[in-house]
């Protein structure tokens, strides 16, 4: 049977219909580098504090899932070996949804994707999640198909995952596209275009658009109890002054793909080869805009966990149809 080890502090907040925002580890376990993984989920779970919410930062330990990983233990994914790395003893891994059941059978120890953190947040009626970027279409999928889980459990938990947009090293049109044939909803925040992760300029528009959290989180609350279809992307532009130049990224971005190629870097391990190398070709530039979007996404993702718990319970009509109160 499966483990669920929830902190005290998420669990009162739940009890009590309190703001609570869910946080992946996939970032902290593979996404960025030591010791800014540990800082940047310690500055998130600030900022969502900050913001009248509780973080709820979601792992697998040995075997069993965490919900409200204290620092003790996103230390330990912090620093723990990864899967990615080729090490023979490894015992971290990056865990989409497709992953959960084999690791926790198996009593190991991994962060969660945003397919993954989607799925157990829903579980346990979290309805609001902070990330930096979901996962897409990868480039050139015509020749190997490469899209990620993310997209699939955003369409079937109704969880409002708030993000960067889609990352950057992936074919955004193509991903776009397909959100859209999943019917999930993608809502700018103040902004008619996609957001690019690091870059607010992408080209993509968008149907959708709130300008504030409280609008944000009436939409959320008509999909997921007025509708109870499922989940929705709410794209929030990174922050101006740690944007940077879409044809500078693109440009970066290419080498990285023909570095990436030559090494024969592919699956789960591509995306963080990618980030990796951004960040030493631009000095920097790229981890600094992802550290500033994660923090922003987060800051935000708390506003509309509060304008959500405001709106209140959904209330049930005399015809069974749910009904929010606002």
């Amino acid at each position: 049977m499966t483990r669920f080890e929830v902190a005290r502090e998420v669990a009162r907040a739940l009890e009590r219909r309190r703001p609570v925002v869910a946080l992946e580890t996939s970032v902290v376990a593979q996404g960025l580098p030591w010791p800014h993984n540990l800082t940047s989920a310690l500055e998130c779970a600030d900022a969502i504090r900050s913001a009248g919410a509780v973080p709820a930062a979601v792992g697998v330990i040995d075997g069993a899932v965490h919900v409200g990983l204290d620092e003790r233990l996103l230390l330990r994914l912090a620093r723990e070996p990864s899967a990615s790395e080729g090490r023979a003893d490894h015992r971290l891994m990056k865990l989409g949804s497709s992953d959960l059941a084999p690791a926790l059978a198996a009593g190991r120890t991994g962060g969660t994707t945003v397919s993954a953190t989607s799925e157990l947040a829903a579980r346990l009626g979290v309805r609001v999640f902070a990330t930096g970027g979901i996962g897409g279409v990868h480039r050139g999928f015509a020749e190997h198909l490469d899209v990620s889980q993310d997209l699939g459990a955003i369409a079937r938990f109704p969880v409002a995952v708030v993000c960067a947009g889609a990352k950057s090293v992936l074919d955004l049109p193509a991903t776009l596209e397909l959100l859209e044939a999943l019917a999930v909803p993608v809502v700018g925040v103040g902004t008619s275009e996609l957001p690019g992760f690091f870059t607010r300029d992408t080209g993509c528009r968008l149907e959708h658009r709130v300008e504030t959290a409280r609008e944000a989180a009436q939409v959320a609350r008509t999909r997921f109890d007025g509708l109870t279809q499922g989940g929705l992307v709410l794209a929030v532009p990174p922050p101006a002054e740690t944007s940077i130049d879409p044809l500078e990224v693109e440009c970066h971005l290419r080498a990285a793909l023909r570095a990436a190629a030559r090494r024969g870097v592919r699956g789960k391990a591509t995306t963080p080869f990618l980030l990796a190398e951004l960040s030493r070709r631009t000095r920097g530039r790229t981890l600094a805009s992802n550290l500033a979007l994660l923090k922003n996404n987060a800051r935000f993702a708390a506003q509309v966990a509060v304008e959500y718990a405001r709106l209140g319970p959904a209330r049930r009509s005399k015809t069974g149809r749910a009904r929010s109160a606002v």
